[in-house]
């Protein structure tokens, strides 16, 4: 099954990784650093690249901003939850993911977790949105760099890093405990939710602890993927702290 890559960014990460491309598509009249820069690289890896009229990348696109770059790609290539604990950094550090369903949002975390340095993301495999080009959109670039593993339960995940020795720290608005007071440094899994239904009960009940981000009172709760960034980010905090 072939998948779209649209954005500036998507495609050329694509190209700088390695990953296979049948072909690119550059809207007639691009021009400028960033066409020569993946038009070089797509020469370099011997992928053909197509110049159309931007209507035709607008069809293919589907409504999504595509910038002027569009690639047919290979499927982003999933590993196993293994992979990414024998290539974890110590202490390793993971997101859970229970039942994103928006894409953009599923894109916007990856992001995030690519960028704070994040050893891989869990996603489940059915209920929950998947990398697909809107996603990878969303990510910027950041899949081609970031490990994630689809699994068939996540409560039994969950259970199976805790033998492995990981503490798991669930967002719930409403635990007691604040985001600042719970301890981050060692081995750990982050679990987000779902947009409209939050960690499900199961999933809590695997959590080692449940911790909340502090609002007022005028704000209900935060989108998915700023509550993660906020997560992800106070794990970065507390563990450079704790190695100064």
């Amino acid at each position: 099954m072939t998948e779209i890559l649209y954005g500036r960014h998507p495609v050329r990460e694509a190209l700088r990784t390695g990953r296979p491309l049948n072909k690119i598509l550059v809207a007639r009249g691009l021009g400028g650093a960033t066409v020569q820069e993946i038009r070089n690289l797509a020469l370099a890896r011997g992928v053909p690249v197509q110049t159309v009229d931007r209507q035709a990348l607008d069809r293919l696109a589907g409504g999504g901003v595509h910038q002027g770059f569009l690639a047919f790609a290979a499927p982003k290539e999933y590993v196993t939850l293994d992979d990414i604990l024998d290539k974890a950094k110590t202490p390793p550090f993971l997101l859970v993911l229970d039942h994103i369903t928006d894409p953009r949002n599923l894109g916007a975390i990856l992001r995030t977790a690519a960028a704070a340095g994040v050893d891989g993301v869990v996603i489940p495999t059915r209920r929950a949105a998947a990398i697909t080009g809107e996603a990878a959109k969303a990510a910027a670039g950041a899949i081609e760099h970031l490990p994630v593993a689809r699994v068939t339960n996540i409560s039994r995940t969950l259970r199976y890093l805790k033998e492995q020795g990981f503490w798991i720290v669930g967002a719930d608005p409403e635990a007691s405990q604040p985001l600042w007071e719970a301890a981050l440094t060692g081995p750990i899994a982050i679990v987000i939710g779902g947009e409209d239904t939050g960690l499900s009960r199961v999933v809590q009940k695997e959590c080692d602890c449940l911790v909340r981000i502090p609002m007022t009172e005028r704000t209900a709760s935060l989108n998915a993927s700023v509550a993660a960034a906020l997560f992800l980010y106070e794990v970065v905090r507390q563990r450079r702290q704790a190695d100064a």
